[in-house]
């Protein structure tokens, strides 16, 4: 299970927060509002109260131990590149930063951040989704049950066609397109035999999508895009 850190507790960083900590993983939560802190300590794995972020109160409360930073705090300039410097300089391996436009993100990309999120386009449950898993890459969900997701194929999958697969008899899953060094393959054919670079656009049950990401095995050399 991946650990992460949600720097800022605003209505973006909170549903970041709840979300990952209702699939069962580890959740720093930092906020420097007192109240919010004790709220979200009973939900979240642990909440922590900093007045003023520097990189000696991140570092002091083991930031650099997690893999996925969140800063959540846009409204906030200087705070929000403080935060993801310091979050990359102390080793988070991911850092995603809330951006209020295009330019605040453009500038947050160059000091340092792996992603921004404008939260006008980016849902924060979807942000949270994508987290979870390293085979999961993009993730919308219509209704309360289905969901279209972009992800690996998992290893064992790699040189068969979608029928020794079973990715419908097994799986549970239908694959709408295949994309591979940018070109889409809409309705690939059963017979279709899945590559290593390729990316399947699956649709299915939340239930189902989720056994197929929870297990771990993922293409080792794969990053979020």
């Amino acid at each position: 299970m991946k650990q992460f850190v949600v720097v800022g507790c605003g209505r973006f960083g909170r549903a970041c927060a709840i979300e990952l900590s209702n699939t069962g993983h580890e959740v720093l939560l930092i906020d420097n509002n007192e109240d919010t802190v004790d709220e979200m300590s009973r939900i979240v794995t642990h909440a922590v109260y900093i007045e003023h972020l520097t990189e000696n109160s991140l570092s002091s409360v083991g930031v650099g131990n997690f893999d996925v930073a969140i800063v959540a705090i846009s409204s906030n300039f200087e705070a929000s590149i403080l935060s993801t410097v310091v979050c990359k300089k102390l080793g988070v391996k991911k850092v995603i930063t809330k951006a209020k436009d295009t330019l605040h993100g453009n500038i947050l990309l160059k000091v340092g951040a792996d992603r921004t999120i404008i939260p006008e386009n980016d849902s924060a449950v979807r942000l949270a989704k994508s987290l979870i898993s390293d085979q999961i890459f993009d993730y919308i969900e219509f209704t309360d049950d289905y969901s279209i997701a972009e992800i690996t194929p998992k290893k064992e999958w790699i040189g068969k066609n979608f029928i020794d697969i079973g990715i419908r008899s097994k799986y549970g899953i239908n694959v709408v397109a295949v994309k591979n060094n940018g070109e889409m393959n809409i309705n690939p054919s059963p017979n279709y035999t899945v590559k290593f670079e390729d990316y399947l656009i699956v649709i299915g049950s939340n239930e189902d999508l989720d056994k197929i990401t929870e297990t771990g095995d993922k293409n080792d050399n794969l990053y979020f895009k």
